[in-house]
């Protein structure tokens, strides 16, 4: 005759396989899912620095035919730049314009800022030359 202690112990046996496989299975998913999850972000991480390369490459190319503008004025039909940036009318100083006009020459010397620095400090400070 089998002793109950016996059939206890197998049956305890059997319930701890039972629930080693079961958290192992849920392991398993949860760290699917958490790669599936990781691959999504990555994703879309890849999708906004894209959307800003290409944002910044459409503002250089319109700032560049707006300094072309500038450019044409000055040279061309011999406005001094302070008189272009009226001729512009308001939101644009000077300083802006001098850095467009030598974006059109193809003159990328001012950074990579997109203007930041140079238009939050204004028409004071140096920056593109005053003709006239």
């Amino acid at each position: 005759m089998v002793s109950s202690w016996k059939v206890l112990s197998v049956a305890n046996q059997r319930v701890r396989q039972l629930a080693r496989r079961r958290v192992r299975e849920a392991q398993a998913q949860a760290l699917s899912d958490r790669r599936a999850r990781e691959r999504r972000w990555s994703d879309l991480g890849v999708a906004v620095v894209v959307a800003l390369a290409e944002r910044d490459q459409a503002v250089l190319a319109h700032e560049r035919a707006a300094g072309e503008a500038l450019r044409e004025l000055t040279e061309d039909e011999g406005v001094t730049l302070r008189e272009a940036v009226t001729w512009c009318g308001e939101g644009l100083s000077v300083r802006e314009a001098g850095r467009l006009r030598g974006l059109s020459c193809g003159d990328d010397s001012s950074g990579d800022d997109g203007g930041a620095a140079e238009t939050n400090q204004g028409e004071t400070g140096g920056g593109g030359t005053l003709e006239g």
